[in-house]
């Protein structure tokens, strides 16, 4: 008789190697190699490693062809050239909605963040998920190649074009003319530096986002939601000097820290990090948030 082989055992400095392999300067060969050294053999370590990434094959929460949604591919203008994106918005919309930029993690416009935009429009709003990697023809379908590639974006041109975005839903027949922004990860990043730089942003959700310079925060008039994770030591390191620069600034702002959790543990494509209760908190908090903000 054949016994199941025992779900590995996933430490938390397997998981923080993972997050230096993914947003750092670890490259693959060391990656495995810390990774083996933690796991104890070559085998666990391979056996770890698809609990640790994000595995595009797990099933949506929002399913592409669900009814309640319609969804499309779309171009729109950039700052400096044509932008790729997905546009979801409610099947029985009736009467304009608000508008919600949703900015992917550094992997790309992917199937996970398509679902999230699709989460996003069942809640009543025009959900638009951008490709920041249309300068550089999209996103590839190789997650290595993405990652390639993502080094290699301009942080300006990526700003620009989230602009660029803003300005487009603003004016979008379907709109408002309310819009905010929901990102992850980079895409958290992304947010807080949209609202630098858009005066026209309602409201903000970082999740988990590298925080601006305080001396732009006095830029900022979105309102702000910021959700971090207590065990993403690095990106909490800035959380107190941007409390302290939002303070000065009297900007609008709530920032909630879940204990427990790891960074991107919004993502439930990635077993190892992912954390349902505070992923339902956090997303139940980022509705109400936007309900209001952009009604």
């Amino acid at each position: 008789m054949t016994t199941a082989a025992a779900e590995p055992v996933i430490t938390q400095a397997m998981i923080d190697a993972y997050d230096e392999y993914t947003h750092l300067t670890l490259d693959r060969r060391r990656f495995m190699e810390q990774l083996t050294r933690l796991a104890g053999s070559g085998a666990a370590a391979a056996a770890i490693v698809p609990l640790l990434a994000a595995n595009p094959a797990r099933a949506a929460i929002v399913a592409e062809d669900d009814p309640r949604v319609k969804g499309e591919d779309i171009t729109y203008p950039g700052s400096g050239g044509e932008m790729k994106g997905y546009l979801v918005e409610p099947a029985d919309r009736s009467g304009k909605l608000g508008a919600v930029i949703v900015i992917h993690e550094n992997r790309g416009l992917n199937p996970h963040i398509r679902d999230v935009a699709r989460r996003v429009a069942l809640e009543g709003f025009v959900a638009l998920a951008p490709d920041f990697m249309s300068p550089l023809g999209g996103t590839p379908e190789d997650e290595d190649k993405v990652r390639e590639l993502f080094a290699t974006l301009d942080p300006a041109q990526v700003a620009a074009n989230a602009v660029a975005t803003v300005a487009f839903l603003k004016g979008y027949k379907d709109g408002n003319g309310k819009v905010g922004a929901v990102g992850f990860c980079w895409g958290g990043g992304a947010v807080n530096t949209l609202a630098v730089n858009s005066p026209d942003l309602s409201a903000g959700v970082a999740y988990y986002g590298m925080q601006p310079k305080p001396d732009d925060v006095p830029k900022i008039k979105a309102a702000l939601l910021l959700h971090y994770a207590g065990l993403d030591a690095r990106t909490n390191a800035g959380i107190d000097a941007f409390k302290k620069a939002l303070d000065a600034a009297h900007v609008e702002y709530t920032v909630y820290v879940y204990e427990g959790a790891n960074h991107a543990f919004n993502n439930d494509t990635s077993a190892a990090r992912y954390d349902k209760k505070a992923a339902d908190l956090a997303w139940g908090r980022t509705v109400a948030f936007l309900k209001e903000k952009l009604a």
